[in-house]
């Protein structure tokens, strides 16, 4: 067993690390940025994938991950774990109905609700022990779903027809376009750049650089939020036109 996963500002990569630990203790959680990922998914018959979710769809990082890569997934049995501010509805299901027409074999799921990454949107804001908790709640959760899955029962939330039509109706159909490629939203203020760097260094898309000591964006954002939750400078914002919070998951623990 490995996990594999793709994490923007920390939930995901806890939730997936958390999960094997609950497991057994001995796997290896590897990001789908790293370059021995592809690998550490061909040599493991059993995978947990995780991911964040964006307007009840995968970010477009995932999806290019798994259809670029998806000769590795046949045969492969796979555990879905989708992170999410609030509800998604099929947040596996995403990722669910790709990897089965990979010839994978899905063999259960699990939606856990974390702390909220948008730093420039008011909406799902909570205090640091509101999150704490959440936390906490969604630490339970991992716990009953790897003790499901080594008693081969596992959760199968966000999979099946009922599922898919929450997702569909809920969000995704209003808001596919938002997903449905890179954007180029993503606004540096300028007088608040320190040029500094930060954003170049962690962009999972290469899509920051510095040009005469300030930060700016190519427009191939995945929107993950690091920049704009880990900028010194607070200059960075993406979705809305002012921050509010910087969030990361270790504020929480």
């Amino acid at each position: 067993m490995v996990g594999i996963y793709f994490s923007g500002t920390g939930n995901t990569k806890y939730c997936v690390e958390r999960f094997l630990a609950c497991c057994d203790g001995e796997q290896e959680a590897v990001s789908i940025e790293d370059s021995w990922a592809v690998e550490a998914i061909r040599e493991n018959e059993v995978i947990v994938f995780g991911y964040p979710v964006y307007f009840s769809n995968m970010p477009k990082i995932v999806r290019d991950f798994l259809e670029e890569h998806q000769a590795c997934f046949c045969g492969k049995k796979i555990f879905l774990i989708a992170t999410m501010g609030l509800f998604s509805g099929d947040g596996t299901g995403c990722s669910a109905r790709l990897f089965k027409k990979y010839g994978a074999d899905i063999v259960g799921g699990v939606h856990l609700k974390m702390p909220d990454c948008i730093g420039d949107e008011r909406a799902l804001k909570r205090t640091v022990r509101q999150n704490h908790e959440l936390i906490e709640a969604a630490g339970d959760k991992i716990r009953k779903a790897a003790e499901g899955l080594k008693g081969n029962r596992p959760p199968r939330e966000g999979l099946g027809f009922w599922y898919h039509a929450a997702g569909l109706f809920g969000q995704r159909l209003w808001f596919y376009g938002k997903t449905k490629d890179y954007t180029d939203r993503v606004h540096v203020d300028a007088d608040k750049c320190i040029g500094c760097g930060k954003c170049v260094s962690l962009c999972p898309m290469d899509n920051m650089e510095l040009r005469s000591g300030k930060a700016v964006q190519g427009g191939r954002c995945t929107m993950c939020y690091r920049c704009v939750n880990h900028c010194p400078g607070q200059a960075i914002t993406l979705l809305g036109k002012k921050l509010y919070e910087q969030c990361t998951v270790e504020k929480y623990l």
